[in-house]
């Protein structure tokens, strides 16, 4: 019988998110994203969005929600099952969730995060559940990029080769 790796326990259905917050330290930093093809722009990003806090929710994007989003006809490369373990397996990277809608809104307000983070590319004023976590006396930050990466931009060079 096979025992499964230990970061396979940070992966948390939606429904139970709220449980598992709870059990989590706070300030709680909450941040969402397809990360499907992990490179070293995502691992830097997300380990500064935990240095913000004392723990890390990462929320993604199902199969059907990245292909909603228009970044191409193939994507995801990865599936949600295996992008959300890849990220569990990351240290900084204390829970995993996934959402299935077009924006997160509805895990932010489950989970009511204490800090709510996006990439540089995000204005913070276009960062969805931004004016819900101020309300509750939240910060929301756009982390600048490190490096510039993309899984997008990878796809283009291995396709160009």
């Amino acid at each position: 019988m096979s025992i499964p790796p230990n970061f396979e326990a940070k992966l948390c259905s939606p429904e139970r998110l709220p449980i598992r917050v709870n059990a989590l330290p706070r300030p709680l930093v909450f941040t969402n994203g397809v990360f499907d093809i992990l490179h070293r722009g995502h691992v830097t990003y997300l380990a500064q969005a935990r240095a913000l806090g004392a723990s890390l929710l990462v929320a993604l994007n199902t199969d059907a929600s990245v292909r909603r989003l228009g970044k191409g006809e193939d994507r995801p490369i990865n599936p949600l099952e295996d992008r959300a373990v890849l990220v569990a397996a990351l240290q900084c990277v204390d829970l995993v969730s996934w959402f299935d809608a077009d924006t997160p809104l509805e895990l932010i307000l489950a989970c009511q995060p204490d800090v709510l983070v996006k990439g540089g590319d995000w204005a913070v004023d276009k960062i969805v559940g931004a004016a819900e976590v101020r309300s509750w006396g939240g910060r929301v930050v756009s982390i600048p990029f490190a490096f510039e990466r993309s899984t997008t931009g990878l796809l283009s060079r291995i396709r160009s080769s």
